[in-house]
């Protein structure tokens, strides 16, 4: 179920929430759309609509209901019980698809903080039945409601999760420093989620790290040294891809990952050149960035995929003629910075000069002891 409230992109929403749907292992059965100028306050949708999707859910006999949109308990509560069947937002499905995809230790801490803190909403607003008294031998204390303890339970596990990440943040810290010691330029992969941030990883050191065509086939961060020559090793790390929306609670779960993001020399920002909603992507991730204070760390546009779409690998620089936008100029802040790569992390095409814009930054931070020289303003893209 996806409506429309006139924000101009709802195909490309439609199309990436099918993505979700199908990454989080469901089979899209029927596709409910419609036109309003704000969700209805206690179904969403509204009634009408909400009885077309009844129809649709008896026609093709579906086991739950997907909208692409964060509800409300109370209007999840409704919805569920018009429809009977169970209802999902958008919130909820990435939430999912993080839970299915988490493979560390950390990152599973990091998955079930994010949805204890998503459920402890639903326990305040939603879950009225559990208002009933439990009490008596065996059972919760007297005259404490299943709300209560759900309630209690549910933040003693929230403490916990919360202390065991802090220890992973020590640790992660102490490596940080290190780096530091060592003065290794530390460069992170960033851009939105399916952009091929791990296939450009797995290109550039041979990590082997899990690839796929698959929204958030990467929450994991994997970092690896990489030489590049002329100026010895590099930290390059890949990270988890970003999407528009993105679930408030899982920002502050993965507060901790993110913020290796927010504390790199340099952001890799690989766009996927062949989507047509590549510049609503940009803004996208760029929103992310600044929400977790990686806003002013300096960047390089990769434009990566250019096999999807006959161009040339390259390097843009924001004193050429050809650089692409005025705004990547702007966001250049310099003379002669390198503000964009052309690569196709697929092919292999034009690795070998984003390996050179590397050598060239890491040289300039060793010789001038500076921030890296290149882009240091958020990329905001202008259609082309």
């Amino acid at each position: 179920m996806q409506l429309d409230f006139g924000d101009g992109d709802y195909a490309e929403r439609l199309e990436e929430f099918k993505l979700l749907v199908t990454s989080a292992g469901a089979e899209p059965l029927a596709v409910v759309g419609g036109k309003r100028s704000s969700p209805d306050a206690a179904l969403y949708a509204g009634k009408g609509k909400v009885d077309e999707i009844a129809e649709a859910v008896q026609l093709h006999d579906a086991d739950i209901v997907l909208f692409n949109h964060e509800l409300a308990p109370g209007q999840q509560r409704n919805l569920e019980k018009k429809l009977q069947r169970r209802v999902v937002d958008r919130t909820s499905l990435i939430l999912d698809i993080f839970a299915l995809r988490a493979r560390s230790h950390e990152g599973k801490l990091q998955v079930e903080l994010a949805q204890l803190q998503h459920l402890a909403t639903r326990l305040v607003r939603g879950w009225t039945h559990l208002e009933r008294q439990k009490g008596g031998i065996g059972l919760r204390g007297p005259g404490e409601t299943q709300l209560e303890t759900d309630r209690r339970l549910l933040g003693k596990r929230v403490a916990m999760l919360k202390e065991r990440l802090k220890l992973h943040e020590r640790q992660r810290a102490v490596r940080r420093r290190s780096r530091d010691r060592n003065d290794v330029l530390s460069v992170s992969l960033v851009g939105y989620t399916n952009a091929g941030k791990s296939t450009l990883f797995n290109a550039l050191t041979k990590a082997g790290a899990y690839a796929a065509d698959q929204l958030f086939a990467t929450l994991d961060t994997t970092s690896r040294r990489l030489y590049v020559e002329g100026a010895g090793q590099i930290v390059l790390s890949d990270t988890v891809g970003f999407i528009r929306d993105l679930p408030h609670d899982l920002v502050a779960a993965f507060h901790a990952t993110l913020e290796e993001t927010a504390r790199a020399d340099l952001l890799l920002h690989v766009v996927d050149s062949a989507s047509p909603d590549r510049d609503q992507q940009i803004r996208a991730v760029s929103a992310v960035l600044a929400e977790i204070g990686a806003g002013d760390v300096p960047q390089i546009i990769v434009w990566n995929k250019i096999d999807a779409t006959a161009a040339s690998p390259g390097i843009d620089r924001d004193s050429d003629e050809e650089t692409p936008s005025s705004a990547e100029k702007e966001a250049a802040d310099g003379h002669g910075k390198i503000a964009r790569v052309r690569v196709s992390a697929k092919t292999g095409a034009g690795l070998d000069l984003l390996r050179s814009a590397l050598a060239e930054i890491a040289i300039a931070r060793k010789n001038l002891s500076a921030p890296v020289e290149s882009s240091s303003q958020p990329y905001q893209p202008e259609n082309q």
